[in-house]
């Protein structure tokens, strides 16, 4: 029980994580490609954070920061990191940041790291960045994530802060092209009304990164409709008037409440539920793209095989005519949809919870049994915390 109500809180959390945008405008691959040094960037905080030279040594206080360092393929950089980040390979090899409970990280852990560059979540409090910059190191934190093009900007800056540049402008790209095929396919097509469940009668309405994910991948996100914005517990009135056609689980924990008024609704009555594992929808990072193109071969089936055929065909064309080796991404985009159970430290995101509330929660929510009103006690917590 216990876990799994902390489970909760962590998915919430972690959603609430990112970066404001940063210029992610396609044409900057071009001239971002070449990194320079010093670097300074306002961050989360207002404060103007320089890098003098390219860190060797970069400690992630979040799994998407991490994440994203492991699609540049400069893992070798990161010697510290988050409990939750430990699903990424090799991983486990680095420092375990993670203070005891695995809600908080750990300011001597982090400074045990000496590391050059600190990368943390706009939910670490500014209180703990304070003391980390007090103990001599460079701390950059990232802003709240709201959209797609949220994640190509934060992919960028991390590119820039760590000396990365042309790979986070040819990680970006090559997300850009994967999207690009999902919305050729889609833009054509009815969107199916979607509930994206996060777990507890949560969901994810206007104005976050999974909602645009959603609608991204030819979806209407049922939240929006009902004028949700954040995070928030939806009614089961509104799942009824609203009437889902299809349900986004996020992860093993955002299984939706089985309730009558959601197992009368089209989506469960046709069996059209899919869940995504934590650490493609989770998490404000590279991976989201997986996400959309699962969400989106679901959603219009039909639809994205025919332009996936037609993005596999111009690649293969343009390969042949400039003999040049060329990849298609799609070739990867093979579905997720069974729970995937070692990522449920991945759903904790960002978790330096120090403070907490009480609630009357369960009232409000007819149906719910003790896990999802403890779920929703713990949903309380962080909508008390969010900025």
């Amino acid at each position: 029980m216990k876990t799994k109500v902390t489970s909760v809180l962590a998915v919430l959390m972690l959603l609430t994580a990112g970066v404001a945008p940063v210029a992610a405008a396609s044409g900057t691959s071009a001239t971002q490609a070449e990194c320079s040094f010093p670097a300074t960037h306002t961050d989360a905080t207002g404060t103007e954070v320089t890098v003098e030279e390219s860190p060797e040594r970069v400690t992630t206080l979040s799994p998407s920061a991490a994440q994203t360092m492991w699609e540049l393929g400069a893992e070798e950089q990161v010697v510290g990191l988050t409990q939750y980040a430990l699903y990424l390979d090799g991983a486990d090899s680095r420092t375990n940041v993670s203070a005891a409970g695995n809600q908080t990280v750990s300011v001597e852990k982090v400074v045990s790291t000496d590391p050059d560059l600190v990368l943390a979540p706009n939910v670490i409090p500014n209180e703990t960045v304070e003391r980390l910059r007090d103990a001599g190191l460079t701390v950059y934190k990232t802003r709240f994530a709201t959209s797609l093009d949220d994640i190509y900007a934060k992919t960028e800056r991390i590119g820039e802060l760590t000396g990365n540049c042309e790979a986070a402008d040819e990680t970006v790209a090559s997300m850009r092209d994967r999207v690009e095929t999902v919305e050729e396919a889609v833009e054509n097509s009815e969107s199916p009304r979607v509930f994206v469940s996060v777990g507890g009668g949560y969901t994810a309405g206007q104005g976050t990164f999974v909602s645009n994910m959603v609608e991204v991948a030819g979806g209407t996100n049922i939240a929006v409709e009902a004028n949700v914005s954040g995070y928030k517990q939806i009614s089961e009135e509104v799942i009824v008037e609203q009437d889902p056609e299809w349900i986004v689980q996020l992860g093993a924990y955002g299984v939706y409440p089985q309730t009558d008024a959601y197992n009368a609704t089209t989506a469960v009555q046709n069996d059209q539920v899919t869940t995504v594992t934590n650490e493609n929808i989770s998490q404000p990072a590279p991976r989201v793209v997986n996400a959309i193109v699962q969400m989106a071969q679901a959603f219009h089936p039909e639809a994205y095989e025919e332009a996936n055929a037609t993005a596999e065909t111009t690649t293969t064309t343009e390969a042949t005519t400039t003999d040049e080796p060329t990849t298609t991404d799609a070739t990867t985009d093979e579905p997720t949809t069974t729970e995937a159970t070692t990522d449920e430290g991945a759903m904790a995101e960002e978790t330096d919870t120090t403070t907490g509330a009480s609630s009357d929660s369960s009232s409000d929510v007819p149906g719910f049994g003790v896990p999802a009103a403890l779920a929703a006690l713990a949903g309380a917590v962080l909508l008390a915390r969010r900025y």
